[in-house]
């Protein structure tokens, strides 16, 4: 029996306190929720901010680019402090960034503080997951993730939806006001109620982190599964940040439809996914994530053809995108897992690495699409090339990869 007496510092044989899921969903969620609850709001943004769409749409690429950079940042800051001191930075950054965004009154400060916001709401999205490694056995883990993720999957689909509405009730700055309350409350709620999860450091070992992503940087198969995963999934965001100018401007629909066009593309991503769990032992993850990245090709070809035909609609864009994104369900989870499983003994670093290529992909791809006076060609161009690329790279780390065939 436990003696009373003894200081609890002294007790280091006790088991973390596991965190309740639904907080881990909340600051999850954080970072890409405010992704794309802001797109429907864009055109709006745009006319009252005097900015041209191209460069509006820079609110959605340096907002991804901030994802990416975040996630090389919070993992080895929450090793050295804990993972408790380094979500309520990252929500602290989150919610004084939402803050300046929903009181900008340029374009170009609006564009910062969302970059700003989402270097710190990836502190969430980074360490969610990593406070169930460290508190759940595997068995657990895994059940515990896949509600994170189903939860996470469901609400970028739902975001369009409540940005749309915010937007045309209360405003285009409805929806940053918004992003700051639910800041506010995960800070509130990392601070009063989430438990500490790891053992601190004390200080980051930023030679063995070196070492670490040197060794992947240096692996063939590693970078092409990187930069061929974010080809076939983050590329999408070329298509979300071009949409509301595409239907809106281009098409003639309503504004207010524009949030259910995305949330059907994140449908669809669900749908692969679920496609994915189902049918990945009778496949196998290699032929898999072959054949939906072929799925994903087939869909940036068809949207370019029938832009380029003058057939642009609601029906064959749409149809064309959700090809497209049937095949990132089904591509992500094998690449990303294949890309981590390279050196079992640097899998943190190694999904890092991913995180920010992958993010990073998405960012430039949302940059080019905003190039040009056609949102419609230049998104179609930017997918196609990027479905292209995203078939070679995941070829060729295919053949330098040495492990048998799963």
């Amino acid at each position: 029996m436990t003696d009373p007496a003894t200081p609890p510092a002294t007790r280091t044989d006790l088991p973390p306190a596991v965190p309740a899921l639904w907080m881990l969903v909340l600051i999850t969620l954080a970072g890409t929720l405010a992704m794309h609850i802001f797109v429907p709001a864009m055109p709006t943004a745009a006319n009252a901010l005097h900015a041209e769409s191209s460069v509006m749409q820079l609110t959605i690429s340096l907002y991804i680019l901030g994802l990416a950079v975040g996630q090389l940042f919070y993992g080895p800051l929450s090793d050295a402090l804990g993972r408790r001191p380094a979500l309520m930075l990252g929500m602290a950054i989150y919610t004084i960034a939402g803050v300046v965004a929903w009181r900008s009154t340029s374009v170009e400060c609006l564009i910062t503080a969302r970059f700003f916001q989402a270097f710190g709401g990836c502190a969430g999205l980074a360490l969610g997951r990593a406070m169930i490694r460290d508190t759940a056995p595997p068995d657990r883990a895994v059940q515990r993730l896949a509600v994170l993720n189903l939860v996470v999957a469901i609400g970028p689909a739902l975001a369009p939806l409540l940005g749309s509405l915010l937007s045309v009730t209360l405003g285009w700055r409805s929806v940053l006001f918004a992003l700051c309350l639910m800041g506010i409350g995960n800070l509130l709620f990392v601070w009063r109620l989430m438990p500490e999860t790891a053992v601190a450091s004390g200080s980051p070992d930023l030679h063995k982190l070196g070492v670490e992503y040197r060794s992947l940087l240096k692996t063939p198969a590693f970078i092409g599964y990187a930069i061929g995963g974010g080809c076939v999934t983050t590329a999408m965001f070329a298509f979300v940040a071009s949409a509301p100018f595409i239907f809106v401007d281009q098409l003639g629909k309503p504004a207010s439809h524009v949030a259910f066009y995305i949330s059907l593309l994140i449908l669809s991503i669900s749908l692969g996914n679920f496609i994915t769990n189902r049918t990945i032992h009778r496949i196998g993850m290699t032929r898999l994530m072959l054949s939906a990245s072929l799925l994903s090709l087939t869909g940036g070809l068809l949207m370019l053809i029938v832009v380029l035909t003058g057939w642009a609609s609601v029906v064959t864009l749409e149809g064309s995108m959700l090809l497209f994104t049937l095949g990132v369900g089904m591509s992500g989870p094998t690449a990303l897992t294949l890309a981590v499983g390279i050196n079992p003994k640097v899998v943190g670093s190694a999904a890092g690495i991913y995180g920010f290529v992958q993010m990073g992909i998405g960012a430039l791809c949302t940059t080019l699409a905003g190039l040009g006076e056609d949102p419609a060609l230049a998104a179609a161009l930017v997918l196609a090339a990027a479905a292209v690329i995203g078939q070679v790279a995941l070829r060729t780390a295919l053949s330098f990869d040495s492990r048998p065939r799963q």
